[in-house]
């Protein structure tokens, strides 16, 4: 199942995917040679082509994400587009949000952000770094304390990957008439789930990690019925109701204003072609079992520290440790440049939580993430590798 020609031993998915099925590298060269026209702009033969392909990877990702109608499916640049479009669709003034210390920048910043902007309160409840786990009864004590407008959370942290028990927040932030935001990165495409089984109420994620696609794309969902609630942001032509000067009120075209990026919708409707092909429960087993078998060698390196290495959650397949007496950053550079192994290495753009680890004075921490493609000869390869760099520094 793994493309050919790719030497390199490459553990960085949490990133972004790589390398990724072949359809998607054809179907991109095939859009960019032989169509080249954009979505819902082209009276012609290859432009109702081009607005068919997006309409096609709409529908595939609603049947991925457990969506009741395509129509709750839009399309922005990245995951962090999405989370800057529906956290400035949602609140106004004065509004309370509770989160958790868990969040990547893409959540945490834009909070910031608003909340000079709109005076808003905003708290954030710690993990326990065991587990991994947010203190979920810190979460519904917050809500219970005081008026909250919306609650935040991580599915996955993309420094522990231990998922968060997003059912039963979300009900409990639905019981006090707060909604329910999931920055699902790091789920998406490699865990299954229903967001109407979750009954949140938005989701945004990355095209590009679990999905498979090319970068530059991003998936946001919104429950129907929810988007009179929300403010467009971003204004501009979506080739839709043409004649008013006014930004259309319903999905999708409400949060789509100008351009796709049609070379990245192309390809992201390829790759979810293929992950609705393949089993994402059976994918996830092996990239749960690689996880596994990474965290259990490592642990017992002298010198490594792993960190939630014996969490009893779920994990979507990341591994962050620390040598000790080494950078970490220092020691990614030497599994590339020595082993041909990449991986990331830092902060992870998730301060709080390496906060919460003690990890920041290392340099944050070396993550090892495998994908739909990793082999076992490759995770093999890693733990020889990060047990002769151990026992270099030794």
């Amino acid at each position: 199942m793994k493309p050919s020609g790719n030497s390199r031993i490459y553990l960085d998915n949490a990133a972004t995917s790589f390398p990724k099925p072949d359809c998607v590298y054809d179907a991109v060269e095939q859009y960019m040679r032989n169509n080249g026209s954009p979505f819902g702009r082209g009276s012609h033969a290859t432009g109702d082509a081009a607005t068919q392909l997006v309409v096609q990877c709409r529908h595939r990702l609603a049947l991925i994400l457990g969506a009741a109608s395509p129509s709750e499916i839009a399309f922005t640049f990245n995951c962090t587009d999405g989370l800057n479009l529906l956290l400035r669709g949602c609140l106004s003034a004065g509004d309370r949000v509770v989160t958790s210390t868990l969040e990547h920048n893409s959540v945490l910043r834009p909070l910031t952000q608003l909340q000079d902007e709109l005076q808003l309160e905003i708290v954030n409840v710690g993990f326990d770094v065991n587990s991994g786990l947010v203190d979920e009864s810190e979460m519904i004590r917050q809500l219970s304390s005081k008026r909250t407008k919306l609650m935040v959370l991580n599915h996955a942290s993309n420094v522990t990957g231990i998922v968060q028990p997003v059912k039963r927040l979300c009900q409990a932030a639905h019981e006090k008439k707060a909604l329910f935001l999931l920055d699902a990165a790091q789920t998406v495409g490699h865990l299954p789930f229903s967001v109407a089984d979750l009954q949140i109420d938005m989701l945004a994620s990355a095209g590009h990690k679990g999905l498979l696609g090319p970068l530059g794309t991003g998936v946001v969902y919104i429950r129907s019925g929810l988007e009179s609630q929300l403010k467009p942001v971003r204004c501009g032509g979506t080739g839709t109701q043409s004649e008013s000067l006014q930004q259309p009120t319903t999905m999708p075209a409400m949060l789509e204003s100008g351009n796709h990026n049609m070379p990245g919708l192309v390809g992201l409707a390829a790759a979810s072609e293929w992950l609705l092909q393949h089993d994402i429960a059976a994918m996830h087993r092996q990239i749960a079992a690689h996880t596994k078998r990474l965290k259990s060698k490592l642990t017992s390196i002298a010198g490594v520290t792993v960190h939630v290495a014996d969490s009893v959650a779920e994990n979507v397949g990341i591994v962050s440790f620390v040598i000790a007496g080494m950078d970490s950053r220092e020691a990614a550079v030497i599994l590339d440049q020595s082993f041909q192994i990449q991986c990331r290495a830092g902060l992870h753009c998730a301060p709080l939580v390496h906060e919460a680890l003690k990890t920041s004075s290392s340099g944050g921490s070396i993550r090892l993430s495998p994908g739909v493609f990793t082999t076992d000869n490759d995770i093999e390869t890693a733990i020889d590798a990060i047990e002769q760099l151990t026992a270099a520094v030794a």
